[in-house]
């Protein structure tokens, strides 16, 4: 089997090294992946300007490596124009992504992002997620669920416009559920602060509110819950009980 990973954060960080050795379980790998973070640019694609992409030394047995100044869908891209050479992989897996892609979170991710463009291409793809943005994270807990959660969406089979989103909290495991999205938002956003010239500009931040806490079905209860949840993703868009 031929395995793309891809990810938002960057090659070299604790969660696609990781992600990159369980996968070597289940066949060939390669990886392409940013050379710098790329956190939150969802499905966008760099139409502008150049992308540069070239072959690292792997310190990973039987690990390729591309790195490029593109981003996560562009990596996808490249993989199957570039590296393939039109040969599609057999499975896409993203992340791990330092960070949780719950609710709203997963139409801004560039985790997802690449998942989706996989999606495009009828790859079978899978994003993995810790709720966690530091680089140091104990990565341990999720170590042995990730062959057992790959291994599971291959034999059920992966459908035709559909990628999973896989979201685990950080620490002890509870158990494996499967999840709807969380209706939520994001509120206070852009935080005003003041240059040394005086000038106005903005970061963002911002607080997410959960619109339904006490739902026990979400990835958001589920994940601060001790469950690692697992969500169905359809790239089709349409909303057709309103056609």
């Amino acid at each position: 089997m031929e395995i793309l990973i891809v990810n938002d954060d960057g090659w070299g960080t604790p969660g696609i090294r990781l992600l990159a050795k369980e996968m070597t379980r289940f066949g060939r790998v390669t990886v392409i992946a940013p050379d710098s973070p790329r956190s939150g640019f969802g499905a966008c694609i760099t139409a502008t300007k150049p992308i540069y992409m070239q072959e690292v030394e792997s310190d990973m047995a039987d690990v390729r490596v591309f790195v490029t100044t593109g981003t996560p869908v562009d990596c996808v891209k490249l993989a199957v124009e570039v590296v393939f050479k039109g040969q599609k992989p057999d499975l896409l897996v993203s992340g791990i992504n330092h960070g949780n892609n719950c609710s709203v979170n997963v139409l801004y991710s560039g985790t997802m992002g690449a998942c989706f463009a996989g999606c495009e291409h009828g790859i079978p793809s899978i994003g993995f997620s810790i709720d966690d943005h530091s680089m140091e994270v104990d990565l341990q807990y999720l170590q042995p669920w990730i062959s057992q959660i790959t291994q599971h969406l291959l034999d059920e089979g992966i459908p035709p416009l559909v990628c999973y989103n896989v979201n685990a909290p950080v620490g002890e495991i509870a158990g494996l559920r499967w999840a709807r999205s969380c209706r939520g938002r994001w509120t206070k956003e852009m935080a005003p602060h003041t240059d040394e010239e005086g000038n106005t500009y903005y970061m963002l931040g911002g607080e997410f509110v959960n619109d339904e806490p006490e739902a026990e079905d979400t990835d958001w209860w589920m994940l601060h819950h001790g469950f690692i949840s697992i969500q169905p993703v359809s790239i089709d868009v349409t909303h057709y009980a309103s056609l």
